[in-house]
């Protein structure tokens, strides 16, 4: 792993805010309107390898670290974007290079970072099982030299523009595992291979428009496409959470400074009572108080990133970083939204959209009230809560 300079990191954040120049907010919104994939960012940002940072140099990637992924993210969604478009592929990806063979790594690695093939789905949550993760029922039955699945996944985004999905599945019923977290194996599904043996319906949803479900009957999967040991899916997920906190903070921080930027800049142009409204500490406070809060996250954001790059146990400060992130972008969305008054509202000022998206991230890929319990009884030693 290449550890970049602070001039290497500068220059990062210069390039990301020039491309995204090219993709302004009314690029933006009108996607949002139409309920659309932005297709047109995602392949200029493959293109240029901001999507395969964290693919080693010979694999065809960049071999920078988490840092510096997590500056990209953020630096999209400073501008205006939506970096949850694409941020699965950077990591998705990472349990193919950390359990995946040799094999299954130069067969599919370079090809995604080439953008030839785009692994953007995690199928993993059931409907009857939520983030109890060690409930799903979809299975998966060993045959011959292939594996048969049949279940259901929910709430997977970007199955549509996707190639290639990690579906966790269960190749062992849970009344027959020692542990609970047993049995669960982990797989690379070859989606465009397996048109009747899968369907793919959308949810209709007030953000993320390429939110699914997914049905596999008697779907086909290699057995050489087996991640890993079977039956042991559950810890290659979660080997992958830490980095997947850490990327969802970056975006969330990328958020609250779009917050912040949007309202020092209205509070200072708009005048009411002959006086610009940031004048008034009713106004004034709630930016200062989320910028500080948001600021106080970006530097837990990068000591889990950090850490995450020197190979060290990060679980509590990627949790945290997620956490803390989250709500203080949520709570400069609000002070956003009180400073624009009804223009917040409407579409053309971009701050409904992003207040919406913003939104999102208290409860996605997991709820704040999970990171909390986290944090009571592995950090402080308090009695699982659940």
């Amino acid at each position: 792993m290449t550890v970049s300079t602070a001039e290497e990191i500068d220059m990062i954040r210069q390039s990301v805010r020039l491309l995204c120049s090219k993709f302004p907010e009314s690029y933006w919104r009108e996607t949002d309107e139409k309920k659309a994939y932005p297709e047109e960012f995602i392949q200029t940002l493959t293109k240029e390898g901001w999507l395969s940072v964290l693919i080693p140099e010979e694999y065809g990637g960049s071999g920078l670290g988490m840092y510096e992924a997590s500056v990209i993210l953020e630096e999209i969604n400073r501008s205006g974007g939506n970096a949850g478009a694409g941020h699965a592929q950077m990591y998705t990806m990472g349990a193919i290079l950390r359990h995946g063979s040799e094999e299954q790594k130069q067969r599919y690695l370079p090809k995604i970072a080439s953008g030839e093939l785009r692994l953007q789905a995690f199928g993993i949550t059931e409907p009857t099982a939520g983030s109890d993760t060690t409930s799903i029922e979809t299975t998966a039955v060993r045959e011959g030299d292939k594996y048969i699945i049949n279940g259901q996944k929910i709430w997977i985004s970007r199955t549509q523009y996707s190639d290639l999905m990690l579906l966790l599945a269960r190749t062992t019923p849970k009344d027959q595992v020692v542990k609970k977290t047993d049995g669960l194996s982990l797989f690379i599904l070859d989606m465009k291979d397996q048109k009747n043996n899968i369907t793919i319906r959308p949810i209709d949803t007030m953000i993320n428009h390429a939110t699914t479900e997914v049905f596999f009957d008697n779907a086909e999967i290699p057995a050489e496409n087996l991640i890993g040991m079977e039956g042991k899916g559950f810890k290659q997920v979660l080997s992958g959470m830490n980095a997947e906190r850490i990327l969802i903070a970056s975006e969330s921080i990328g958020d609250g400074k779009y917050f912040i930027d949007k309202a020092v800049q209205y509070a200072n142009e708009r005048e009411v009572f002959s006086r610009p409204i940031g004048q008034n500490q009713g106004v004034q406070f709630p930016i200062s108080q989320s910028y500080m809060d948001i600021e106080a996250a970006a530097l837990m954001r990068d000591r889990a990133a950090n850490l995450f790059d020197a190979a060290e146990d990060c679980g509590a400060e990627a949790n945290m970083a997620k956490y803390l992130s989250t709500e203080s972008t949520w709570k400069a969305a609000n002070a956003t939204m009180t400073t624009f008054g009804g223009y917040g509202f409407a579409t053309e000022y971009n701050i409904e959209r992003k207040f919406r998206e913003a939104r999102l991230y208290i409860v996605a890929p997991v709820t704040n009230n999970l990171v909390t319990t986290y944090i009571g009884q592995h950090v402080l030693g308090l009695p699982r809560s659940f």
